[in-house]
């Protein structure tokens, strides 16, 4: 098993893919946390129902999550990063063919896939941390650009930034394996990325406006309320539950078709 993430781990290792990865990561930590500052300085808000991003108030960027909170307000836009660069990774094994001396090296083919998932885990913490250290760098000027004190934000900012961290590394898994069971289903990323885009933007508005009701249980709503720690509507273990059962599905799903799928076409 060791040799197997070894190899996941020298096969992402590809400049092109980390600098896509923590290069977009980057740009969005930064663009989210300017437009969410300069946002709540004016005392405006998104429109309702805005897809995929959610902004809180002045009143709570000035308190002590305030240095964390665009973490949290750019987690699907995290999540699409990650989601894209898992199925990236899944589906490339398919289109070179390489996913045939893999099998022939080694038979049980559920130890690759967990492997892979290993693998990918150690490079998406490594990407959350790159999140955090951009949000923490461009915060503070963010909030004095719009107006916003920051003088609650030395209150227990350890524990703080390592909740935050850790919410926003939960969040961003089951979007990579999402991403990764879609790529494995379809054995295209192009396929996987083209369908995690429209969820977030399209998909899970129209059913929010469709059903009228509470829609929390939505694999976004879920993801964004692990990120966020708990909403109003949605506790944190509820959330958090929820989106384990979401990840065990998947990748229950995605280890049904690896092992049992003929791979000699």
């Amino acid at each position: 098993m060791i040799a197997i993430v070894h190899s996941e781990l020298l096969r992402l290792r590809r400049r092109s893919l980390l600098a896509a990865w923590f290069g977009l990561t980057a740009s969005f930590a930064i663009m989210i946390n300017f437009v969410m500052f300069s946002t709540a300085g004016k005392g405006a808000s998104l429109p309702p129902g805005a897809p995929g991003v959610a902004f809180p108030n002045a009143a709570v960027l000035a308190g002590p999550d305030g240095l964390v909170a665009g973490l949290a307000a750019a987690s699907s836009m995290f999540g699409v990063v990650t989601l894209s660069l898992w199925a990236v990774a899944a589906a490339t094994d398919y289109s070179s063919g390489l996913i045939r001396l893999l099998v022939s090296a080694q038979p049980h083919r559920w130890r690759l896939l967990i492997g892979k998932v290993v693998a990918l885990t150690a490079v998406t913490a490594v990407a959350t941390t790159v999140a955090m250290a951009v949000c923490l760098l461009v915060a503070a000027p963010a909030a004095g650009a719009a107006g916003i004190s920051t003088a609650a934000w030395g209150t227990h900012p350890v524990s703080t930034i390592a909740s935050a961290w850790l919410n926003a590394f939960a969040a961003q898994l089951a979007w990579g394996v999402l991403g990764l069971v879609i790529a494995v289903l379809s054995r295209s990323s192009t396929v996987a990325i083209a369908v995690g885009v429209g969820y977030v933007l399209v998909v899970e508005s129209v059913v929010k406006m469709a059903i009228g009701g509470s829609a929390d249980w939505l694999l976004g709503s879920t993801l964004n309320a692990v990120a966020s720690g708990g909403t109003a509507t949605l506790a944190y273990g509820s959330a958090l539950g929820l989106a384990l059962v979401y990840v065990a599905a998947g990748l229950v799903l995605a280890s049904a078709v690896v092992t049992r799928r003929d791979i000699t076409d």
